[in-house]
């Protein structure tokens, strides 16, 4: 299983960017040290809070000290870009990393991104699924090709610098369950990134909506590869949950007044009237479907995910300032000490032999007489 990071990025406009910024290349650093292996950062332009323009240009500066992290973006808003802009631009950060960068792409949720390009909303699924179309033609074709669509057309249009990754870079595209991207998602072999939360925009379970990935994957001869559906979610650990929520309950609170600024309010309320006002914490936590807690909540929420899902290749954290960033570092440590070998099984076998020990010792069987010197047991 994979561990990755998602990051708006989002600071509190009373900042000063240019250290806000260093915060968050800090941040890619600090994950590529302790053995994540993707981190991702999208694209806003405006709102005060999501600061991040050109996040290729942030990941190339994480890449001068994160030497082995995978390298996205998450997500670039298609419509604003011509395609052939976002593939050059991720073919020449994929030759700077080595073969480390994934495009990720979106339509765009942000709106006060949308009203500053005057975009309609009617437009922005379909521009964004002729953009990938469009971005997997020119990154896996050699030669030449031309386009007739709705909303690009051009003639003879090839990378000259073509992906590092062969056949080509991976793509990325989140979806809490689009039928038309879920279909792309499989079509094209894209990484899922699937939202948690109990309010979500989709009816389906997510089973259901991985029945769809497998039937674009299906449509377009390919098998769809359950190692490429990441579950996004917030997770905060420390030793206890009680210093947990006292960590990040105004941080929270602070955030989720700018989400539910920008129309994401539905997706916290506990029923249709609820005011923001009367948000919690707590309830805010529970309909994200949110981690709050130890690390031994972490490993149940993720083994619950599992169960429910039928099987997924990853879990990715959402980057957050609701607390220092010492505090947030010690959360991330606690998550990577003691989450991620739970599920990559690196200390699978320090727990066997633990448990082999233990056992003999309630046992008497230590291996060791009355006088602390070996036995023939000890080997038995």
């Amino acid at each position: 299983m994979k561990f990755s990071f998602f990051m708006m990025p989002m600071h509190d406009p009373r900042e000063n960017p240019a250290l806000a910024f260093q915060r968050d290349i800090s941040l890619v650093h600090l994950a590529d040290k302790l053995g994540f292996d993707e981190f991702y950062i999208g694209e806003h332009h405006s709102g005060g809070w999501e600061t991040m323009p050109a996040p290729e240009m942030a990941l190339a500066m994480a890449a001068a000290n994160a030497h082995r992290i995978k390298l996205g973006t998450s997500v670039f808003s298609a419509p604003f870009h011509h395609p052939f802009h976002l593939a050059e631009r991720m073919c020449f950060l994929d030759h700077l990393t080595h073969g480390r960068a994934i495009l990720g792409v979106g339509p765009c949720s942000l709106v006060s991104d949308k009203m500053l390009f005057n975009m309609d909303d009617r437009s922005l699924y379909p521009m964004l699924q002729e953009a990938i179309d469009v971005i997997v033609r020119l990154l896996e074709s050699p030669e030449p090709i031309s386009h007739k669509g709705q909303f690009w057309q051009f003639e003879n249009l090839r990378l000259q610098l073509r992906s590092f990754q062969q056949p080509r870079l991976p793509l990325a595209l989140p979806s809490a369950g689009t039928p038309e991207n879920l279909d792309l998602i499989g079509r094209h072999g894209m990484i899922w990134l699937s939202p948690s939360g109990k309010a979500g925009r989709s009816p389906l379970s997510a089973r259901e909506r991985w029945a769809l990935v497998e039937k674009g994957a299906k449509a377009a001869g390919r098998t769809a590869d359950r190692n490429n559906w990441r579950i996004v979610t917030n997770m905060y650990l420390a030793e206890t949950r009680e210093q947990a929520w006292a960590d990040v309950s105004a941080g929270m609170l602070r955030e989720t007044k700018y989400m539910c600024s920008i129309g994401f309010e539905p997706f916290y309320r506990e029923h249709p009237d609820q005011k923001f006002e009367q948000f919690t914490p707590e309830s805010i936590a529970d309909r994200r479907d949110w981690v709050i807690g130890t690390p031994d909540d972490a490993i149940a929420w993720i083994e619950g995910k599992m169960a429910e899902t039928g099987g997924f290749g990853g879990v990715m954290l959402t980057a957050n300032e609701w607390t220092s960033y010492d505090k947030i570092s010690r959360s991330i440590e606690m998550f990577a000490r003691y989450v991620t070998p739970r599920f990559q099984g690196h200390n699978a076998t320090f727990q066997d032999e633990w448990r082999r020990l233990e056992n003999r010792w309630r046992e008497g069987t230590t291996g060791f007489d009355s006088g602390g010197r070996p036995s023939n047991l000890w080997r038995s």
